[in-house]
């Protein structure tokens, strides 16, 4: 019996993108037991996309084609389809994303603000199949001047998505304050309304090593109820998962919260119990382990 089928809280890197190369889904669990992870939630290959002045460009078939590849069978590596919600056919992509077995969307708002009047429908959608939508948010390396798309005030809008899920990458790094002040914001709004969105703070890098133990101090000493909503990753990728780069992260986080007190049980859940329920969509507080079904 696995971990998943035994209750045993999985570990689980929230943040791995699909690189070009073998597809080699054994090899990248093996990779990721070595660095302390039962499994990955795997990003696609990202839609047209504009990076460091280049250009890259694949259609939802190669893309919804690239995560069956890596997570087909392995009930522990979770596909998270990258899309642009836009694009023309974006709606089109999200029922086709749901066919193939997604267990979630990656959005970056590279080149508009995330309530732009193309975007909003096709988060309605993605939140009435019961899904979840990880966002880039924080400065973006992608040579453009985007920064502005992704402030974590301006996504304040997702408010009047009723019943999204979704978390916001890199802790807006660094824009720290700023993501920890609209979490609370839409944390408070689920306290008045029962269709009120529910926002998760992923805390991959981002956050330069210097600044991390500021990071997770302001995180679990602010007074906001966060224990439940707080999601690890590496930012890693699948063609050379860097085990040393995630052993190195796995451990500081883990040390600076021993240092904190934060209790074991919130520590478990920081490192894979929460992005269980975030992709499942359980209440705060009653997150059964996921089945260990596979996807695809």
């Amino acid at each position: 019996m696995d971990r998943a089928q035994s209750g045993v809280i999985m570990r689980i890197d929230g943040h791995v993108h699909i690189h070009a190369g073998p597809v080699e889904p054994l090899r990248l669990l093996d990779e990721l037991q070595i660095a302390g992870f039962d499994g990955a939630m795997l990003i696609s290959p990202p839609p047209r996309f504009l990076n460091q002045g280049r250009i890259e460009t694949l259609s939802s078939a190669e893309r919804l084609e690239s995560l069956a590849g890596w997570t087909a069978g392995q009930p522990t590596l979770f596909p998270l389809y990258w899309i642009d919600p836009t694009e023309p056919g974006a709606l089109q992509q999200v029922e086709q994303a749901m066919a193939a077995g997604v267990a979630g969307f990656k959005v970056v708002c590279s080149t508009h603000m995330p309530c732009d009047p193309a975007a909003m429908p096709v988060y309605r959608a993605i939140a009435g199949h019961n899904k979840p939508i990880l966002f880039h948010s924080g400065i973006l390396w992608d040579g453009q001047p985007s920064s502005a798309f992704n402030r974590p005030a301006a996504f304040e809008p997702l408010l009047d998505v009723p019943h999204l899920r979704f978390s916001l990458a890199h802790m807006s790094w660094p824009w720290i304050d700023e993501c920890l002040a609209v979490y609370g914001k839409f944390l408070n709004a689920t306290t008045v309304r029962p269709d009120a969105p529910e926002m998760f703070v992923d805390l991959t890098p981002g956050t330069p090593p210097i600044y991390r133990e500021e990071a997770l101090i302001k995180l679990f000493t602010i007074g906001y109820d966060v224990a439940d909503n707080v999601i690890f990753g590496t930012d890693a990728a699948t063609d050379a998962y860097n085990v040393p780069w995630a052993q190195e992260w796995h451990a500081r986080d883990r040390e600076i919260m021993r240092r904190l007190e934060v209790p074991g049980e919130i520590v478990a859940q920081y490192f894979g119990g929460n992005l269980e329920r975030w992709l499942s969509g359980a209440p705060r507080d009653a997150a059964p382990p996921m089945s260990g079904q596979g996807i695809f």
